[in-house]
Order: structure tokens, then C-alpha cells, then sequence
């Protein structure tokens, strides 16, 4: 990819490595990013035992960390912080790679900060775009890690980041060094403003069209079927529908939390009120492109999955469901 068509700086995707598989690896310098979280940084009335302690991981960010290292530090802020960080830090180096890092999080449902949770979809889903050239597929991917705010714009349905409006260069501590710039004014992504995505892509502050029928909506599922593919090697086509009509809804992912409750009464074959089939905001259809991938309960049916917002209008995809809701008949050959 073109240096200027590079994107997520903010994420360090450029100081990882990659496998033979094309999977990101861990280094020394990813790892470091997070000793210049401010959180960690140690303010000049640290004791001893916190600034030793950050000195040592600053020159051996993999260096072992012992619990009565963490116990010796007194401000309790502090040791709560070393605590979640080196618990954190030992489950990626623990892993092969950040893929089957972020798999085993979500298959054992393993609690760790939904912030760095967040980061690490940013980081994969970098990789697995890193051939992209579609801004609009960009922007939809930021629908995996960020909140958006719906907005009803005369006929149309404009998903916003949810803090587009508040300087974010605190989120990573990239984002200074590299001298990103600040926000500019908000604009809805389309084909003839996508060229200016590049340079601003790191500040979550333009638009995107959900609208059904149009390319944001087919972009998001464009997303999905890249993310399945590249952390669970299954090929499938996502296709945006208008409406479910009289097809059997023989397997269902909901997409947030609000979407799961709408397939359940679907499923159940309970009614759903107008106010509730209003939050429904994203209706997908899956299909396995290698019929051998899929449980053979499923087999040659499609896969509906649904997006929808809450009612105070956010959108809070969960893209975990789409590696534990899927119907795959060999989950775990991904890893």
C-alpha cells in the first residue's frame, strides 16, 4: 500500500510484524506503546518501586513481572493499573500471534479492559484491510471498535463516532508523536469526498451512510466477510437485504445487543412492535461460499445476521458474535 493511502496510524500497525500467514506478531516496540499510556507514565511523586519498575519494562518490555513487584508500589491507582496492564501484556505474548490473541479472549469470554479490547480489533482489522482501497469499507470497519451515534437525516439513516466532536489524540499515544492534526469539520463519506479520508482517518469524524441501498450499508458487509475470512479462514458472501420476508430464519447473529433481542423474538415467533423493529438499523444475509465450513443442521441455508441501535440512537457493534454465533463446523481450524 501507498504511503498515502495508509490509514489507523494511531494504531501501531506499522510496529508489528508479520507471520508467513500474514498474521500480526507482537514486538518490543508495540509493546512499549503502552508504557506512554498516561495511566502508566509515573508522575514525579512515584515511589521507588513504580519507577523501577517502569524502568525495567522500558528497556525489557517482556520481562517477567512478579506480584510482590506490583504489591511494593504504594499508590494503590498505581498497582491496580501495573495490575491490569501486565495481565494484559502477558496474555498477547502468550499467543502466536494478535489474531489468536484476540480469538482465545473471546472464546473463553476472558475480562480484560474493553478499551484495549478495542484497540486490538483496530489493529486486526488494519491487517486484514491492509489491501484495501475503499474508503467507504473504512469507514464502516470503524463500526467494529468505536460507538457511532445514528442520526436520521431527512431519508437517510448518517451513523456518526460517538466522540468525533472531542480531541482523541489521548487515545493512543501515537497519535501525538506522529503530529496528527486536529479534527476539521464533519462531512458524510461518499464517493466524491472519499479522497479526503486518507489524511483524516485517524480522527473518526466524518459520516457514514447506513441507509439501505446504499454503499455504506454494502461496505459494513463487505467488512464482515473480510473479518471472518481473515480470523477464521471460512470464505462467505455478505449481501445487504431490505426486509426479511417468508425465508425460515434458520440461523441468526445479532450484532449488538438490541439486534440479538430482536432475532430472539423473531426466532420465538413473537410479535415485534413497531418501536423495537425501528432500532433495526443493518439486515444481512451470509452465505458460506464451501458448504463442507457449515454444521450440517444449516447446511445450504442462509445466515441472517442484524445490526440495530439502542434506544438512545447508538450503535454498539459486537464483533465477537461473528466468531461465536456462526454456524462453522470446524471452528477452531482458524488457529
Amino acid at each position: 500500500m501507498s504511503a498515502k493511502h495508509d490509514f489507523w496510524l494511531g494504531c501501531g500497525h506499522h510496529l508489528l510484524d508479520r507471520d508467513a500467514t500474514k498474521r500480526l506478531v507482537v514486538t518490543d516496540e508495540f509493546l512499549k506503546v503502552y508504557l506512554a499510556r498516561a495511566e502508566l507514565v509515573p508522575p514525579p511523586e512515584a515511589c521507588l518501586a513504580e519507577r523501577s519498575l517502569y524502568d525495567i519494562l522500558l528497556h525489557n518490555p517482556r520481562q517477567a513481572v512478579t506480584s510482590s513487584q506490583i504489591a511494593a508500589i504504594a499508590d494503590p491507582d498505581a498497582r491496580e493499573n501495573w495490575e491490569v496492564m501486565i495481565a494484559w501484556r502477558d496474555h498477547l505474548v502468550r499467543h502466536r500471534t494478535l489474531e489468536s490473541a484476540y480469538l482465545d479472549i473471546i472464546r473463553r469470554n476472558i475480562r480484560l479492559p474493553q478499551v484495549f479490547i478495542g484497540q486490538l480489533i483496530q489493529v486486526i482489522l488494519r491487517n486484514a484491510l491492509n489491501d484495501c482501497d475503499d474508503a467507504l469499507v473504512l469507514r464502516a470497519a470503524e463500526l467494529f471498535f468505536r460507538t457511532q451515534k445514528l442520526a436520521v437525516e431527512g431519508n437517510s439513516i448518517i451513523a456518526w463516532d460517538e466522540e468525533a466532536s472531542v480531541d482523541r489524540r489521548h487515545q493512543s499515544p501515537l497519535f501525538a508523536l506522529l503530529g496528527l492534526p486536529a479534527a476539521v469539520e464533519a462531512d458524510v463519506l461518499s464517493d466524491a469526498t472519499a479522497s479526503s479520508y486518507w489524511e483524516r482517518s485517524d480522527r473518526f469524524d466524518v459520516g457514514l451512510d447506513l441507509t439501505a441501498g446504499q454503499r455504506g450499508s454494502a461496505a459494513l458487509g463487505d467488512v464482515i466477510a473480510r473479518w471472518i475470512s481473515h480470523l477464521l479462514a471460512v470464505n462467505v458472501a455478505v449481501e445487504p437485504v431490505a426486509e426479511l420476508r417468508d425465508e425460515p430464519l434458520s440461523w441468526y447473529v445479532g450484532l449488538s445487543a438490541d439486534a440479538t433481542r430482536i432475532g430472539d423474538a423473531i426466532w420465538n415467533g413473537n410479535d415485534v412492535d413497531s418501536e423495537l423493529r425501528a432500532r433495526l438499523v443493518g439486515l444481512y444475509r451470509l452465505d458460506f461460499r464451501d458448504p463442507s465450513d457449515v454444521i450440517e443442521k444449516v447446511r445450504g441455508e442462509p445466515v441472517y445476521l442484524l445490526a440495530a441501535m439502542t434506544a438512545d440512537e447508538e450503535l454498539r457493534l459486537k464483533p465477537q458474535n461473528l466468531v461465536t454465533g456462526l454456524p462453522i463446523r470446524c471452528e477452531e481450524a482458524a488457529n
